[in-house]
């Protein structure tokens, strides 16, 4: 079995994601419905400070707690499907940075790619980008919220190139 613990390499998170029989669909691949569950899961890890006895990546300073008074909330999502997932028990290798950071925004990019383990001596394959735009809201006013320099400073790290789509019309 692999290591779950998140790593950091070439201006990317790498987040080992767990696929459950569930996430598969009549097909026998991942559905579209569970590829955004994966990469919900991927964010949490991401951002979320880690509980007693827990690990995360440097990423993750924003509270979590429903008292915190702070929400992120989904503006955008899009995803390009380049081949189908087949469900395997190693976890994928769910690759992150940040497209921009705005005012009160992040453009989350991720590959989702086969497991690292899976690459050894070959390349990974790719199966799906996506782009998440998340705003970070007060949760009294339902207003934006300024990005802190803290959160910024965890993140301007993991700044890169935000995806180019391929099949875009």
């Amino acid at each position: 079995m692999t290591d779950d613990r998140p790593v950091a390499g070439g201006g990317r998170l790498h987040l080992p994601i767990h696929l459950r029989w569930g996430d598969l669909d009549a097909f026998n691949h991942v559905n579209n419905t569970s590829m955004l569950k994966l990469l919900e899961e991927a964010r949490v890890r991401a951002f979320w400070l880690p509980g007693a006895g827990e690990t995360a990546p440097d990423t993750a300073v924003l509270e979590s707690s429903i008292h915190s008074g702070v929400l992120t909330l989904i503006a955008r999502q899009e995803i390009e499907y380049l081949a189908p997932v087949p469900y395997q028990r190693d976890p994928l290798d769910v690759q992150m940075w940040f497209g921009k950071l705005g005012g009160s925004s992040i453009e989350v990019c991720y590959e989702v790619c086969s497991p690292i383990e899976t690459a050894a001596g070959g390349a990974q394959t790719v199966y799906a980008r996506a782009t998440t735009v998340v705003v970070k809201v007060d949760a009294a006013t339902g207003r934006p919220l300024r990005l802190s320099a803290e959160e910024r400073a965890a993140w301007a790290p993991y700044v890169g190139d935000t995806i180019d789509y391929a099949h875009r019309r």
